[in-house]
């Protein structure tokens, strides 16, 4: 007997393949040379090679418009494809640059040298979907963002190295101090450097905030300053000291092109709202500037009012996804495409895997280290949190909370609106109402009906 499916498959009418993009071109970019295939009617050549040269690429754009070419897909290869999208983006064609994984799936004959005819066909059926690029001027901040991302995991390896010179000499600085590179941190290692060697001497360098005394301090400077631990601490303090230049640099960058954005709406009638978190310039790799108030002039909205986003968080996120939320039709699209939702593959009426989809986008780690710091937040975010991390474990209620805070962002930055907490008591009492209506609805399915604990018992 021949087993019925329990769930009936969705049927959907599968049109003919058609070409879509008639004017269509394929580009294959490597380090040297670029292919490029063009339909075969519009040159007797259709297939030809060009350098990497800057004036190669502007005569291989030309001869893309001598093509009547309109539209031009081209792998993400490294690096490389940076200054070719860039040139081809001032000739106005409409580019396409796809991942080379999603052109691998697609079954075809293909070689190194037959790849920009392979890319040209599929491009020419409509079979190749572009990846999301931000506009030109989110791209510019972006670039410096990634930059200053670097620079600041560079200085961390100097910070490294200046606490194992410090180890090496027996001196516990890191055991008195929260952080080596704060006021007091710095003071001291600065003065070690000067020559100076007396504990209760290093000591005074403690600033009012530590929480441990000042015999404690001189208790853990007690060393064994040999030269060579400090010629490296030297070295190490002087690396450090060049990157925070760098840092400060790629800051007073950003700040200008910050300023050169037009706000999306009247900030006379929409100014700042007033912060509700303390966060002092500076702080955490924060920047010297006012970066919350050049956030609000891109987006129109403050995202640092969401529980558990910082400055630098909103900044990650803007510059990543920009403020034109059109790119996504809904909201589910725009969580699908971070990665924050499930995505079960499913064959044959079985679900073959779960879990969501793989990805490398800073801004879904951005939202998943937001998340994370909500555990011990009094807002309806925590309390959101503590009840997935309570039901499912911490890794899913990470998830969870990020898939959360991707939806408030969309709305955000679409709508140009503001965050507002309606606290975890409010969020508990509306989790319980819905709660109650749920098992209302389940009892009058079955035939019953809920009553609440205490009432008189109606006996039908």
């Amino acid at each position: 007997m021949k087993r019925q499916r329990t769930a009936q498959q969705k049927r959907v009418r599968l049109d003919s393949l058609q070409q879509i993009n008639l004017h269509a071109a394929g580009l294959d970019i490597g380090a040297t040379e670029i292919y490029a295939c063009v339909p075969e009617a519009s040159a007797v050549e259709n297939v030809r090679c060009f350098g990497t040269y800057t004036a190669a690429l502007h005569q291989l754009a030309r001869w893309l418009q001598a093509c009547a070419v309109d539209t031009v897909a081209l792998e993400s290869t490294g690096v490389y494809w940076i200054p070719l999208y860039e040139v081809l983006a001032e000739y106005s064609f409409e580019l396409y640059l796809v991942n080379a994984r999603h052109v691998k799936n697609v079954s075809g004959r293909k070689s190194d040298i037959l790849d920009c005819q392979w890319l040209q066909q599929l491009h020419t059926y409509g079979l190749l979907q572009g990846s999301f690029r931000p506009s030109e001027d989110i791209c510019t901040v972006r670039a410096l963002v990634r930059h200053r991302d670097m620079l600041i995991r560079y200085r961390a390896a100097h910070i490294n190295h200046m606490q194992k010179a410090l180890e090496q000499m027996n001196v516990k600085l890191t055991e008195v101090v929260a952080d080596i590179t704060g006021v007091t941190g710095m003071g001291i290692i600065r003065a070690i450097l000067r020559g100076e060697r007396d504990p209760h001497t290093l000591a005074q360098y403690r600033q009012p905030g530590c929480r441990h005394s000042l015999i404690e301090i001189a208790q853990a400077l007690e060393g064994h300053y040999r030269h060579e631990h400090v010629f490296t601490l030297q070295q190490a303090v002087a690396l450090y000291d060049a990157y925070s230049q760098q840092i400060r640099a790629c800051d007073a960058e950003l700040e200008a092109l910050y300023a050169q954005f037009t706000p999306p709406v009247d900030l006379a009638e929409h100014p700042l709202p007033a912060a509700t978190k303390r966060q002092r310039p500076g702080k955490g790799n924060r920047p010297t500037f006012d970066l919350r108030q050049a956030l609000y002039q891109v987006a129109g909205t403050d995202l640092t009012q969401i529980d558990g986003v910082n400055v630098l968080v909103a900044q990650t996120i803007i510059t990543e996804v920009g403020t034109d939320m059109s790119k996504w039709p809904t909201v589910k699209h725009f969580t699908s495409w971070l990665g924050l939702c499930p995505n079960n593959q499913i064959t044959g009426g079985k679900v073959k895997r779960r879990g969501r989809r793989k990805t490398k986008s800073r801004a879904a780690l951005a939202l998943r280290m937001a998340a994370q710091s909500l555990n011990r937040s009094h807002s309806a975010l925590g309390a959101y949190y503590r009840r997935m991390r309570a039901k499912h474990g911490a890794e899913k209620a990470n998830i969870c909370t990020a898939h959360k805070l991707a939806r408030i962002i969309y709305q955000m930055l679409k709508n140009h609106s503001q965050y507002q907490d309606i606290g975890p008591e409010a969020y508990d009492e509306r989790f319980r109402q819905r709660r109650i209506r749920n098992l209302k609805r389940q009892a009058q399915q079955l035939g019953f009906t809920l009553q609440p604990d205490g009432s008189p018992t109606v006996v039908s």
